[in-house]
């Protein structure tokens, strides 16, 4: 059954720019500040949530984009504009590691194959599959791709995509950060990443509405992300903010 739309509680604009402003904290502290500094630990708290809002809006515009095919290829060029200012802000070469929007991508992909009437269950399951295997790299890797998934699998039930949601965060993403790194790691403590679950009194305000539409916020995240990317690294190589702020913590 589709959500009921209501006028009180979060617009689709205005989650995006809570989501973009705690990716924006998140990147931010990545960049500048130590990993086991409080404040870091906090905004990256905070930060957990952007990647599964903006999952969840991925699968809620399969539902309303009008052309798909179209979506995903806005996708792909994002993906391909914001790789080489992801591995400048964050370090990493070319070929270790991409931004979350490739992900994002691959999960439009899959899901429009699982919904697919013209493909056969097992085609389905190895495309997903190869999705997964594709996004391994990126930030937020084949979580992300199944996220996607199972929030458009799910559409419009909300209780069975909060939980799916927490399942797959739990099993895949959880349970691996912890294993490898443990909860109180010395140099990167991995507590924040409970803040995958703030995501859910988000997607609880959701009120179903779309907003104010405007050409401003129909382009705002494919600007904003490379966009805040780039300037994180230019500020990072350019200007003394880091020794700053470290001086002052």
């Amino acid at each position: 059954m589709e959500a009921i739309e209501r006028h009180n509680g979060l617009t689709t604009n205005k989650l995006k720019i809570i989501a973009a402003i705690a990716m924006f904290c998140d990147h931010f502290v990545s960049v500048f500040l130590p990993h086991d500094e409080l404040i870091s630990l906090l905004f990256r708290l905070l930060g957990r949530t952007a990647a599964p809002v903006f999952c969840f809006f991925i699968a809620q515009g399969f539902y309303y984009t009008r052309d798909r095919r179209k979506y995903i290829i806005r996708l792909l060029v994002l993906a391909l504009i914001s790789h080489i200012p992801y591995n400048l802000s964050f370090g990493y070469t070319f070929f270790q590691a991409t931004s979350v929007i490739w992900p994002l991508a691959l999960g439009l992909v899959a899901l429009t194959a699982f919904k697919s009437e013209k493909i056969h269950l097992v085609l389905k399951l190895a495309i997903v599959a190869v999705c997964c295997a594709l996004a391994y790299r990126a930030n937020w890797n084949f979580v992300a791709v199944l996220w996607i998934l199972m929030f458009g699998i799910f559409h419009g039930d909300l209780k069975r995509q909060i939980a799916a949601f927490c399942t797959i965060g739990v099993v895949f993403h959880l349970i691996p950060v912890f294993y490898r790194f443990g909860f109180f790691h010395d140099r990167f403590p991995q507590w924040f990443q409970l803040g995958i679950f703030l995501t859910i009194p988000l997607l609880l305000m959701f009120n179903g509405n779309m907003g104010k539409k405007s050409k401003f916020m129909a382009w705002f995240f494919y600007v904003f992300y490379p966009g805040h990317l780039l300037l994180l690294y230019l500020l990072n190589r350019f200007t003394p903010l880091a020794e700053v702020l470290g001086r002052l913590l």
